[in-house]
């Protein structure tokens, strides 16, 4: 084994299994390594995690803020672990819990402008971040690996349309 390449999930498959298992591996290999790579510039540079990142993403993209619910729904994670890091972000001053009218229960999480200066300012280094991990790549090779991918989305989700209608 090269020792400047870590072993990795491809290095499971052998020539004798399937081209299409191979091609998955080396999919979910790419997407660790670029993880990793965004997960530690996160940590380095912010002093931030992965998941407190796509939470702060969530609400950016909804300046009103979500319900809790409907954070835990966008991020596919427990309820507890969305409060959890709510709960830190509140703390750093980075989002708030607003109340919702008529629901004394029910509250919306929101960024402060204090979080949305920090998180334009990660969004903007993990933009950079993903296009220095596809620069060995050329626009044509990157629009034809953008367009393959595309077709193997809506396969799948055609086939998940197949399974629900059965």
């Amino acid at each position: 084994m090269n020792d400047e390449f870590p072993l990795d999930l491809e290095a499971r498959a052998h020539s004798e299994h399937a081209h299409e298992l191979r091609l998955w591996l080396r999919l979910l290999t790419c997407s660790q390594l670029i993880e990793k790579r965004v997960r530690t510039g996160l940590r380095e540079q912010f002093d931030t995690t992965l998941p407190r990142f796509d939470l702060m993403a969530q609400l950016e993209r909804h300046p009103d803020g979500l319900k809790m619910k409907e954070l835990s729904h966008r991020l596919m994670v427990t309820g507890g672990n969305v409060t959890g890091i709510t709960d830190q972000l509140v703390n750093e001053g980075l989002v708030e819990r607003v109340g919702v009218d008529g629901d004394r229960r029910v509250f919306r999480v929101r960024l402060t402008e204090r979080g949305r200066t920090a998180f334009a300012d990660m969004a903007r280094q993990h933009e950079d971040w993903i296009v220095e991990a596809f620069e060995g790549l050329s626009a044509r090779d990157l629009d034809s690996l953008h367009r393959l991918l595309g077709k193997v989305k809506r396969h799948q989700l055609q086939l998940q349309l197949n399974e629900q209608n059965a």
